[in-house]
């Protein structure tokens, strides 16, 4: 790391970034490489970083058609927890979770990781049965989880309406201490700087347009910067992963929707926690700078479009009024959307395709963020190894011809 003196940081506090150290190159595309990622958000970087560091694949580019970190990696509420029904998708997200924990130390680099706990809570009896199962689960798979009544979620939150006259009356929530929030764009950049300094080759403003295929196998893919030459290739284009697919002949059983999120003006701190309610599909954590950030659910057509519907805005809103009469005068700064990717089992595809040498890294929903570093790990531990991490293969795309679905539609989050 470079470092300064007193003078230096005056001299480059006055040169308005034109001496300032750059966090990655920006190269040259090689004609090939041992692998490429197309795809550079958290999932895509971070599949890089780990191939460099723990697999000693350097010779890797990061392919991606706009700027690093520019789709849903900056499009999300940052949220974080491991507090997953079934079996398989709790060791995922638990994986990633353990990751965060040390994420910061590992890359240098401050995530901002705030484990400040997350609430997800229950407005009926039937929430209540469901929390009841998936809090045992989770101790069952040594994930903290606690069941809360309507008491103790007041004194964790006193600022929210418990009261029984509320429009939505909370009877009580499930409680992770250890989940929390990080912060998007620092995720981003610490895997990218990281995957960097390890010789990984980060291409921006270069768009995927097709895949070389010869005899079944991936040989490379096409560019609007010309052919480049890759024996593995890994998508991880979220939203997009479906169009790929087509490219290289097969579909995948995905739809995206368009995932809207809102963000207040800067408030003193009030909220020290993440509050979750599927019922009603919103969630809201206050960001170290203050402002409220609230996620909403998805919107029900298909799309490509990260604006969304008024709609789904107010729906949300209100909402999140009614839980939080304090809020209720709270100025929005401004609002977006993402684009969601999302399977029929409401997990993700972490897969071999029919095409040998191409995998995909899809599907995740609401759930992306959360798995980032998990995620990254055990798909560049598939593709170091030509097969899939076994935390990874439950989701093989395989399991939408044989039956055996990993059903989280109850503790995805709202996008499913």
């Amino acid at each position: 790391m470079q470092r300064y003196s007193g003078f230096g940081l005056v001299k480059h506090a006055l040169s308005h970034h034109e001496n300032w150290q750059r966090q990655w190159r920006n190269p040259t595309p090689k004609k090939e490489y041992d692998v490429i990622i197309v795809g550079g958000g958290g999932h895509g970087l971070a599949t890089a970083y780990y191939l460099a560091k723990e697999h000693g694949i350097t010779n890797v580019a990061v392919i991606e058609k706009g700027w690093l970190g520019g789709g849903n990696t900056a499009r999300n509420t940052t949220i974080v927890r491991s507090n997953y029904l079934w079996d398989e998708a709790a060791a995922l997200y638990e994986h990633s979770m353990k990751l965060w924990e040390g994420l910061s130390q590992d890359l240098n680099y401050n995530v901002m990781f705030s484990q400040r706990g997350v609430l997800n809570l229950g407005h009926t009896l039937q929430d209540m049965r469901d929390i009841q199962r998936r809090v045992n689960a989770n101790r069952l798979n040594g994930i903290d989880s606690q069941v809360l009544d309507a008491k103790g979620v007041q004194e964790l939150v006193p600022i929210m309406d418990c009261s029984k006259g509320a429009r939505y009356p909370v009877m009580g929530a499930s409680w992770q201490p250890r989940a929390g929030v990080a912060r998007h764009d620092a995720v981003a950049w610490g895997f990218a700087r990281g995957a960097d300094a390890r010789g990984v080759d980060i291409l921006q403003q270069t768009e995927v347009t097709g895949f070389k295929i010869l005899d079944g196998r991936i040989v490379g893919v096409h560019t609007n910067r010309g052919d480049i030459g890759a024996k593995t290739v890994g998508c991880v284009a979220a939203g997009n992963s479906g169009v790929l697919a087509k490219m290289a002949g097969f579909n995948l059983p995905l739809e995206s929707h368009p995932l809207q999120a809102l963000v207040s003006e800067p408030l003193k701190p009030i909220l020290d926690t993440v509050v979750m309610s599927n019922h009603v599909h919103g969630y809201i954590s206050q960001s170290d700078k203050g402002d409220l950030v609230i996620g909403a659910g998805i919107d029900g057509y298909l799309g490509y479009g990260q604006r969304g519907s008024y709609s789904t805005v107010e729906h949300t809103l209100q909402a999140i009024v009614e839980m939080f009469p304090i809020f209720s005068r709270v100025r929005m700064n401004r609002q977006w959307g993402g684009i969601v990717d999302t399977c029929p089992d409401a997990c993700p595809i972490l897969s071999a395709t029919p095409v040998k040498g191409l995998f995909f890294n899809c599907g995740w929903g609401t759930g992306g963020f959360k798995a980032t570093p998990g995620s990254g790990h055990v798909f560049a531990a598939s593709l170091a190894k030509g097969e899939m991490h076994p935390i990874a293969a439950p989701f093989s795309i395989d399991r939408f011809h044989t039956g055996a679905l990993v059903d989280e539609h109850g503790a995805a989050g709202v996008a499913h």
